[in-house]
């Protein structure tokens, strides 16, 4: 059985295993999850990288929206939360074997939440930010 991340609430109905979907294939972690912050990561490895051997966008933005899912639901459940949009901008290569992201909520209202993300490498470089809304819905 697969753990939750920290502070996650149980989940009743079908759940996709962690090692199963996007979340785990590309190795993201939970670090922090709070109510109004978040942190994660995931390694720099050939399964996050462009063929030209950047960090794909994609890695980038979709954790960013795995975090301020998560931070959201430990909120709001037992109401859902999904991602209703995402503004990625990439700001440089990153270096080293991580990209951490740290978010905080800017907006917490009843039915969307807006969270602001930044991404950096081991370096502490700033490689990417992110602007998520979460849509916020009764079950």
């Amino acid at each position: 059985m697969t753990e939750r991340p920290v502070g996650m609430p149980a989940v009743v109905g079908v759940v996709v295993a962690e090692a199963d979907c996007l979340d785990g294939v590309l190795g993201f972690e939970v670090l922090e999850l709070g109510d109004d912050h978040v942190a994660g990561r995931f390694p720099i490895q050939d399964r996050v990288r462009q063929r030209f051997g950047l960090v794909h966008g994609g890695a980038y933005a979709a954790l960013a929206e795995m975090l301020a899912t998560e931070a959201t639901v430990r909120v709001v459940h037992p109401r859902v939360a999904m991602g209703l949009s995402n503004d990625t901008s990439f700001l440089r290569g990153a270096r080293g074997t991580w990209i951490t992201a740290r978010g905080r909520a800017r907006h917490r209202g009843r039915t969307t939440w807006v969270w602001e993300i930044d991404h950096t490498d081991e370096d502490g470089r700033l490689c990417a930010v992110s602007r998520v809304t979460i849509a916020v819905r009764e079950r």
